[in-house]
């Protein structure tokens, strides 16, 4: 079985005889870049895994702007919300990249979580380290200068898209410069201010939609 399958909250307590069986009853939906598989304010009765690609999640302002939640990559999971909360969409998925996903009905899911609590527990685990997440984004809102809050996200690209190159990590985020300083909550021109001073400084080199990260140890510091 696929490894970011098998990484998944849903998989990561299952035997494999389990595993099979849930994988058999999940559908396969692939979604091209700039696609929206879902918007705010929807109807939630899915639950999703990401297999290949990136997708975005996001919320609108009433006068339009836009907060990028959290990009999310091979593995991980969302739209669980809606299964233990019965409502809307809280936010807006688009594909980041060309992208496979698997999708499991609620229909299909609760006698799974009924007869093995494991996955439950599992599921409501990812919840609370999102909701953690949340408390830690609002906390760098308020305490945390622009800057900062570029050397957080960089940081936290790394550990999901990052691949060690000759010269430091490189992060393939496919991210436009517009979308990230979404996902920094700032606007671009600050936002671009910042990673032209980490280039100027040595820390990063910039690369079309992606980003080299040269020196760790300083975006560490920098990010507290």
């Amino acid at each position: 079985m696929d490894d970011a399958l098998r990484s998944a909250p849903l998989f990561r307590e299952l035997d494999d005889e389990a595993a099979a069986a849930l994988r058999d009853s999940m559908d396969e939906v692939r979604v091209t870049r700039g696609q929206v598989l879902f918007r705010e304010g929807d109807a939630g009765d899915r639950v999703y895994v990401v297999i290949e690609g990136k997708v975005k999640l996001g919320r609108t302002a009433p006068d339009g702007r836009e907060n990028l939640l959290a990009v999310l990559g091979p593995g991980q999971m969302f739209g669980e919300l809606s299964l233990f909360d019965p409502g809307p969409r809280s936010a807006t998925a688009t594909a980041v990249t060309d992208s496979m996903l698997l999708g499991l009905g609620h229909e299909d899911l609760l006698p799974l979580l009924t007869g093995r609590p494991e996955v439950a527990r599992g599921l409501l685990l990812q919840i609370a380290q999102r909701l953690r997440r949340s408390n830690e984004a609002m906390a760098d809102l308020v305490f945390a200068d622009v800057p900062g809050r570029v050397a957080k996200a960089l940081l936290d690209l790394s550990q999901r898209f990052g691949a060690a190159s000759r010269d430091g990590i490189r992060v393939s985020h496919d991210l436009t410069q517009e979308e990230l300083a979404q996902l920094v909550g700032a606007s671009r021109e600050t936002v671009n201010k910042a990673l032209a001073d980490f280039v100027h400084r040595g820390w990063i080199r910039l690369e079309q939609r992606s980003v080299v990260l040269l020196d760790l140890d300083r975006l560490r510091r920098r990010a507290r």
